[in-house]
C-alpha cells in the first residue's frame, strides 16, 4: 500500500499539491465518462489532491474532442458534491493553433481576449468558479517544442507579447476566475521573462512550468532546471513513462497495436511523435532492461526517476483505468541507488534525449 503523500508547495503560490498529479488528456477519447469519472474517484481515495487538464483535451487532438475531458470533470464536480473544494485544479489555454483550425479559427496568435475568452469558456466546461492554477500550453512566439530541436530566427512573427499575456492573466485574477498562473512547453528565455516582466510590472509570478521530464526526454537538466531553481518556479513533468515506452510494452514488437495497444500504436498520429521516434524506443528499451536488472518493472524505475528527483514538484500520471492508476501509485517510495543512477547517466551519454 503506497505511503500516505505529502504535500509540497507550488514555486511562491499558496498552493499546495501532492507530488502525483493525475493527467486527463485520455478522457473522453480512450478513456469514457463513466470510467473517467470511477479514475478520479479512485484517485481522490488514494490521496491524490492535484488534477491536471487542458482545453484542447482529449488527445490526440482533433476538431470532435476539443473540450471534452474539461466537460468529463465538469460532469464529475457536477456529480461529487465537495469534490471540487478537495482538489488542486489546473488547466490551460492553448498557444497557437499550430494547424488546428478548431481552434480560434486557426489563430497564429495567443491575445489577451483569446486568454479571457478560453477561460471562461474552460469554467464553464469545469462547472467551477474558479481555476487554481492557469497555464499557458505552449508559447505563442517561436520557440521549438514538442520534438522540435533548434530555434530559427527566419521563423520569428508578429505575436501578443510575454507582457500583454501576462496582463491578460492578472485581468483573470483580479475577477477571482484564476488563483494562480503557470506555463508550459517553455524554454529558459521564457521562464526569466515572464518572472522578470511580472516582477517589474507587478503582474502574477508564474508558480509553475509544465515541461516533458523522462529517462528519453531530459533536455531540462540541461539549463532550465537551473533557471527554475534560482527564480522558485516549480516543475510539473508530464510524460514521465514517454507515451508508454518506459513501461516496456513495446520492447521487441514496436508499435504493434494488436498486440501491445496503447497510445503510440493506436493512433497514426501519435506514431509521428518524439516518443515514437525509433531513437527514443531504441533507449527506451535500454532503460527497461536496466530496470529489470536491478529487480524493478520499467515503470517503477521510469516513474522513481521523477519522483526522486530535486527538480521535480508534482510528475503527471496520464492513465487509462483504476489499476494503471495504483501501479503508477505504487512506485512511490521507490528509492533508486547512485550506482543505479550512475547507469542510468551510462544510457543517456551514449542516447541523448531522443524523444526530446
Amino acid at each position: 500500500m503506497t505511503s500516505a503523500l505529502p504535500l509540497r508547495t507550488l514555486g511562491r503560490s499558496e498552493l499546495r499539491v501532492t507530488p502525483i498529479c493525475l493527467g486527463t488528456m485520455t478522457f473522453g477519447e480512450q478513456v469514457p465518462q463513466a470510467q473517467a469519472h470511477a479514475i478520479l474517484d479512485h484517485a481522490l481515495e488514494r490521496g491524490i489532491n492535484f488534477i491536471d487538464t487542458a482545453e484542447m483535451y482529449s488527445v490526440p487532438a482533433k476538431r470532435e474532442t476539443f473540450g471534452a475531458t474539461e466537460t468529463i470533470i465538469g460532469h464529475w464536480f457536477a456529480a461529487r458534491p465537495g469534490a471540487r473544494q478537495k482538489v488542486v485544479l489546473a488547466t490551460k489555454v492553448a498557444g497557437p493553433a499550430r494547424g488546428m483550425d478548431w481552434i480560434r479559427g486557426g489563430s497564429p496568435d495567443l491575445t489577451a481576449a483569446d486568454i479571457t475568452g478560453a477561460c471562461d469558456d474552460s469554467l464553464k466546461r469545469l462547472r467551477t468558479d474558479v481555476i487554481d492554477l492557469y497555464q499557458i500550453h505552449w508559447p505563442a512566439r517561436n520557440v521549438p517544442s514538442f520534438g522540435a530541436l533548434y530555434f530559427d530566427p527566419a521563423k520569428d512573427r508578429e505575436v501578443s507579447s510575454i507582457h500583454t499575456q501576462l496582463e491578460a492573466m492578472a485581468a483573470l485574477v483580479k475577477a477571482g476566475k484564476v488563483r494562480y498562473v503557470g506555463l508550459s512547453n517553455e524554454s529558459p528565455y521564457g521562464v526569466a521573462e515572464f518572472v522578470k516582466l511580472a516582477e517589474m510590472h507587478g503582474l502574477p509570478r508564474v508558480a509553475t512550468v509544465q515541461n516533458p521530464y523522462a529517462l528519453t526526454s531530459r533536455a531540462l537538466d540541461n539549463g532550465l532546471d537551473e533557471v527554475m531553481h534560482r527564480l522558485q518556479v516549480s516543475l510539473l513533468a508530464y510524460s514521465p513513462l514517454a507515451f508508454g515506452a518506459l513501461t516496456g510494452k513495446y520492447d521487441g514488437i514496436g508499435l504493434n497495436a494488436a498486440e501491445q495497444p496503447g497510445r503510440l500504436a493506436m493512433f497514426e498520429t501519435m506514431k509521428k511523435q518524439r516518443w515514437a521516434r525509433p531513437e527514443a524506443l531504441e533507449a527506451a528499451k535500454l532503460y527497461n532492461e536496466l530496470a529489470r536488472r536491478h529487480g524493478l518493472t520499467p515503470t517503477q524505475l521510469a516513474l522513481a526517476f521523477c519522483y526522486t528527483s530535486w527538480r521535480v514538484a508534482s510528475t503527471i500520471i496520464g492513465v487509462t483505468s483504476v489499476e494503471q492508476l495504483d501501479q503508477n501509485l505504487a512506485a512511490w517510495g521507490t528509492t533508486l541507488s547512485p550506482e543505479l543512477l550512475a547507469e542510468i547517466d551510462a544510457i543517456r551519454w551514449t542516447h541523448r534525449d531522443p524523444a526530446q
